[in-house]
C-alpha cells in the first residue's frame, strides 16, 4: 500500500505563514499553518467515527470545507459534500445511499442539517470562521493513495446520483495536469465560487493551487458583481468558469473594468464554450481555453494550449500529462470519430457501493465517457456530443450540439438546447429551447430560417421555443432529461 502525502501537513511544513485562503464570507485570512492546525483538531473529533466512516458536508463555500477535506484524510474517514440546492427528500436519499454517520455544516444550513440528520452527530462551523474544537496534537494522515478520500455525486441527469470516488492519487495527478497546462505556481491566486459539492468547486483550481502553495479567495457562491470586482482589484491571476459564467460576464456592465486580459490563465469547461463568445473575449485580450473533464476524471483531462485556443476554436486540446485518451474503434495513430475513452492517474476507481455501475463504466481499464469525440491529424480533440443525446431523424444521425452551436451564433441568441422528440413522419425531430440575450429580439420562425441557411434539412428543429431559463445541474450543464420530459 502506497501512503499518500498529508497535503495540509506538508504544505504547512513548507510554507507555514504563507496565505492559503481568504474567506470572503467571514473576512478571515488563513495561513497554511492555521489550515493544518484546524484540520488536526477536526480529525481528532472525527476519528472515533471509525475508519472509512462517511461524513456529510453541508455548506456554502467556506475555507472550513477544505479543512474538513484535509481532516478526513488524517482521520481516515470519507467526506461527502452534499448538494445544498437539492430538496430535503433527495438529499436524504443521497446521504442514505452512502450511509453518512455524521454531518459538518455551516450556520446557514443549521435547520436543514437538523432535518437531514436529527439523530447523527453534527458539527457546526463558527460564524467567524473555524471550529470550536480543543487543541489537538499534529496528526499525520496514513491514507492509501488509492483509497476513497471523498465522494462527489453525479448530477443524476441519467438516473439516481452515483457517488464518484475521489482518491489522493487523483488529487495529486490533477494538480500536475493543471500545473502543466496552466502554469500554476505559488505566486498564483484564484477564486473558489463554484459549489464544493461539485468537482469544479474543489479542483478548479483551489485544491491543486493549495498543493503548489498558492492563494485562493473563497466566495460563498456565485456573485458576478463580486467576482468581477475581485478580478478588477488584481486579486486573481487564474480563473475557471463554466459557459454560463462566461455568458453572464459577457452581458455584465463591469466586464471592461475587470480587465480579464491581465490574468495569466482563463479556462472553461462543463460544456464547449461557443466560438463567438471565445472571439468576443479575445478582442479584449482575454484568451479563454476550452477544456474537458468529468467528475470521474478528476476532472481535468483536456485543456487546449493558448496558441491553439483561437486557431482551433471548439477543440478541447490534447490529453494532459497524466491522462491518456483514445477513441473507441479508431486506430491511435489516425484521425477519426468515436466514443472517448480515458485512463490514467486522474481517473476514478469507480462508484462507491455500486459495483454494477463501476463495471458498466469501464472497458479493459478504460473509462467509457459516454461522449463522442473527434481527433484531427495533429492529435487535437473536439467533443461532438453525448452519445445518449443523439437522435435519428429520417434515418440520419443528428447531434444536438451542432444545431445548438448554429442557433447560438445568431446575434439575438444567448443560449440554446436541442433534444429529440417523437415525430410521426421522421421518427424523431429536434425541439429547440432558446434563451435570447438581453437586447435580442427575434421569432421562432426567423430562427428556423437561420437554421435552414446553415444546416442540412434533417437537422432543422421542428419547433423552436423561446424560454427565460433552462433546467441545469449545479455545474451549469443543461438537464436535457427534463427538457425531453416536457416534449
Amino acid at each position: 500500500m502506497a501512503i499518500a502525502p498529508d497535503l495540509s501537513a506538508r504544505r504547512a511544513a513548507l510554507t507555514p505563514h504563507a496565505r492559503a485562503f481568504t474567506d470572503h464570507a467571514t473576512g478571515r485570512s488563513w495561513t497554511f499553518c492555521e489550515v493544518d492546525d484546524q484540520a488536526n483538531r477536526l480529525a481528532a473529533a472525527l476519528r472515533p467515527l471509525g475508519q472509512g466512516a462517511r461524513v456529510g458536508l453541508l455548506c456554502f463555500n467556506r475555507a472550513e470545507g477544505f479543512v474538513a477535506l484535509f481532516a478526513a484524510a488524517k482521520a481516515g474517514v470519507i467526506l461527502c459534500p452534499l448538494n445544498w440546492r437539492a430538496p430535503l427528500l433527495e438529499m436524504r436519499a443521497v446521504a442514505a445511499s452512502v450511509g453518512i454517520s455524521a454531518l459538518i455544516h455551516d450556520v446557514d444550513h443549521y435547520g436543514m442539517a437538523a432535518a437531514l440528520a436529527p439523530d447523527l452527530p453534527r458539527l457546526a462551523m463558527r460564524p467567524t470562521g473555524g471550529f470550536a474544537l480543543a487543541e489537538a496534537p499534529p496528526m499525520i494522515a496514513a491514507l492509501d493513495e488509492d483509497a476513497p478520500w471523498y465522494l462527489l455525486f453525479t448530477s443524476g441527469t441519467t438516473g439516481a446520483p452515483k457517488a464518484v470516488i475521489q482518491t489522493p492519487r487523483m488529487a495529486q495527478a490533477v494538480a500536475v495536469n493543471l500545473a502543466q497546462a496552466m502554469g500554476l505556481t505559488a505566486m498564483d491566486q484564484s477564486v473558489c465560487y463554484l459549489p464544493l459539492f461539485h468537482t469544479a468547486g474543489i479542483n478548479l483550481f483551489t485544491l491543486p493551487l493549495f498543493q503548489w502553495g498558492g492563494h485562493s479567495h473563497i466566495l460563498p457562491r456565485f456573485d458576478a458583481d463580486r467576482l468581477l470586482e475581485l478580478i478588477a482589484s488584481g486579486g486573481v491571476t487564474q480563473f475557471f468558469g463554466v459557459p454560463t459564467i462566461w455568458q453572464t460576464f459577457a452581458a455584465h456592465p463591469g466586464l471592461d473594468a475587470a480587465g480579464l486580459g491581465r490574468l495569466r490563465g482563463l479556462a472553461s469547461g462543463g460544456a464547449t464554450l461557443p466560438g463567438d463568445l471565445i472571439r468576443r473575449f479575445a478582442e479584449q485580450g482575454a484568451v479563454i481555453r476550452n477544456g474537458f473533464g468529468m467528475t470521474e476524471t478528476g476532472p481535468t483531462g483536456f485543456l487546449i494550449d493558448t496558441e491553439a485556443a483561437l486557431t482551433r476554436v471548439g477543440s478541447v486540446g490534447k490529453p494532459q500529462m497524466l491522462t491518456e485518451a483514445r477513441l473507441d474503434g479508431v486506430p491511435d495513430d489516425q484521425p477519426g470519430e468515436g466514443e472517448l475513452l480515458m485512463r490514467g492517474a486522474t481517473i476514478t476507481p469507480g462508484y462507491y457501493g455500486n459495483p454494477s455501475a463501476t463495471e458498466a463504466a469501464f472497458h479493459d481499464g478504460w473509462l467509457r465517457t459516454g461522449d463522442v469525440a473527434r481527433r484531427d491529424a495533429d492529435g487535437y480533440y473536439t467533443i461532438v456530443d453525448r452519445l445518449k443525446d443523439m437522435f435519428v431523424s429520417g434515418g440520419e444521425n443528428v447531434w444536438p450540439a451542432e444545431v445548438e452551436q448554429v442557433l447560438a451564433a445568431h446575434p439575438a441568441v444567448a443560449e440554446a438546447a436541442v433534444v429529440g422528440a417523437a415525430d410521426a413522419k421522421w421518427g424523431e425531430a429536434g425541439i429547440a429551447f432558446v434563451i435570447l440575450n438581453a437586447a435580442g429580439t427575434t421569432t421562432p420562425e426567423i430562427l428556423r430560417q437561420w437554421c435552414r441557411d446553415h444546416l442540412a434539412a434533417f437537422k432543422i428543429p421542428r419547433d423552436v421555443r423561446l424560454v427565460a431559463d433552462l433546467p441545469r445541474t449545479p455545474s451549469g450543464k443543461i438537464r436535457k432529461a427534463v427538457l425531453k420530459a416536457q416534449v
